[in-house]
């Protein structure tokens, strides 16, 4: 079956069909790192890391570049306030971010370029679009001029006049149109700034993205990646000025993630309801993180809560139960002459609908509730006296093949039970031997002796400490 995507530019679904045939060009807008990253910038890592392993999985080779904006205003102003330089604090927020993120399971990118590594690509791109006419100079500062571009505003759909009269021209700045945007900005007194045809500056914004996908990738890509903010106005003038130098389209397929909430309001830090990512990985499994925010389709805005990441925890937990309840079991499994022709097909029908799910314009949530299914039947093959370990072992290797496909990684989330996974376990240990299934309460017993759980039969219950 065909990937399907949902195309921003078209406002449809597209069947994906790469400039090449093994290939797929893809880059994905990264973080303007002057801060720890919050959970609205590691939702975008998450999910397009996602995109990016399925498509993998397809067989494809994905040359995947996310770029880091280390010079910018608030970078500025920040070293400025820290007391430090612009390039050791970019370093030192860089590393942060890859830290953060390789935790959530994302691989590393094929390409995260720089944009002081860029300036002579981003200088190079703004000559040529003066040479077009395209762009123009004015006292150290360009400018682009985005009605002379015919389709701006296609992105977003809105036409010049709808963005005409939105726009405006901010003290200091010298355009002759309220809707020119800055592709060189001239150099403050005592800023960073690099030598070009229009004086000392650096680059505006919009123009570094079209630079560094040129380079990395070509004229053309496959794949455009970034929040639902960025789609107006930085991938819209990102469109107008790479199509203009470059004469062809820019990308092919635009993908874009939605919003994140906090207790149902947009995220902000004019309301200051934003959550540090290294904050919550400090105090819950990234796993689950990862898990959470892949229980929500990407286009779709995602409400974060402290009970809904509960809740995502608590799901998470009975996949992984339900995984470790396999290990267990295998110990005492053996290959019997007996047919499960219709246990293994039940299996590999859960990664035909995994993959169902995923080509439909990477439906995540629907891919999870596949890996619920498979844990469903999973648990009632356990209920069996008898289990071959030939099907325990083909659960297993197929919890751990969509799992990965979502970058969750089951196996290293098992090395040690969390306190509420404890609790959770010795509750089903008693309502089993309430039940008098004497069976599953020693296998619970029994795993929990594994991890090296101690159990103590009090007055007051069972209580558990660690060995």
């Amino acid at each position: 079956m065909t990937i399907q995507i949902y195309n921003t530019l078209t406002r449809d679904k597209e069947d994906f069909k790469p400039i090449e045939a093994n290939k797929v060009r893809m880059y994905v807008c990264g973080p303007t790192v002057y801060n720890y990253i919050h959970i609205g910038n590691a939702r975008p890592a998450i999910v397009f890391d996602a995109v990016r392993r399925y498509l993998e999985y397809q067989g494809y080779e994905v040359d995947y570049v996310l770029n880091f904006t280390d010079v910018d205003d608030k970078i500025i102003a920040e070293a400025g306030k820290q007391n430090e330089s612009v390039q050791d604090l970019t370093n030192r927020f860089i590393d942060a971010y890859l830290t953060d993120v390789e935790t959530l399971g994302v691989k590393e990118a094929t390409h995260h370029p720089r944009v002081t590594d860029t300036m002579d690509e981003i200088i190079d791109f703004v000559k040529g679009l003066i040479d077009k006419g395209y762009a123009y100079s004015v006292e150290g500062d360009v400018y682009f001029k985005p009605r002379k571009f015919e389709g701006y505003g296609k992105l977003s759909a809105q036409s010049i006049e709808e963005l005409r009269s939105g726009a405006r021209i901010q003290m200091g700045e010298k355009k002759d149109d309220p809707l020119d945007f800055a592709l060189w900005k001239n150099a403050k007194e005592g800023e960073i700034a690099w030598d070009s045809p229009w004086g000392k500056g650096r680059p505006g914004w919009h123009i570094e993205c079209s630079a560094m996908a040129k380079k990395y990738l070509g004229d053309t890509i496959d794949i455009h990646a970034g929040g639902q903010d960025l789609a107006f106005p930085h991938h819209e003038n990102e469109i107008a000025q790479s199509e203009a130098l470059n004469e062809k389209p820019f990308a092919n397929y635009w993908m874009h993630n939605g919003y994140m909430n906090i207790d149902n309001e947009k995220m902000s830090k004019s309301l200051n309801n934003f959550v540090l990512t290294k904050d919550l990985i400090a105090n819950h499994d990234p796993m689950v993180l990862r898990f959470f925010m892949l229980s929500v389709h990407y286009r779709s805005p995602i409400n974060f809560t402290a009970s809904l990441l509960e809740s995502a925890k608590n799901s998470f937990n009975r996949i992984r139960t339900s995984y470790q309840n396999l290990a267990h079991r295998k110990a005492t499994s053996m290959n019997l002459e007996v047919d499960n022709s219709e246990w293994f097909e039940k299996i590999n029908n859960h990664q035909t609908e995994f993959e169902a799910a995923m080509n439909d314009d990477f439906n995540t949530a629907n891919a999870i509730t596949v890996i619920f299914e498979l844990a469903k039947d999973a648990n009632l093959y356990l209920e069996e006296k008898q289990t071959n370990s030939d099907v325990i072992e083909a659960f297993q290797e197929m919890f751990v093949k969509l799992l990965n496909i979502l970058g969750i990684n089951i196996e290293e989330s098992e090395t040690e039970l969390l306190d509420e996974e404890i609790d959770a376990l010795i509750i089903e240990r008693n309502e089993a031997r309430e039940n008098k299934d004497y069976a599953r309460a020693d296998e619970i017993r029994d795993l929990l002796q594994e991890k090296n759980i101690i159990l103590e039969d009090t007055q007051q219950g069972v209580r558990w400490k660690r060995g």
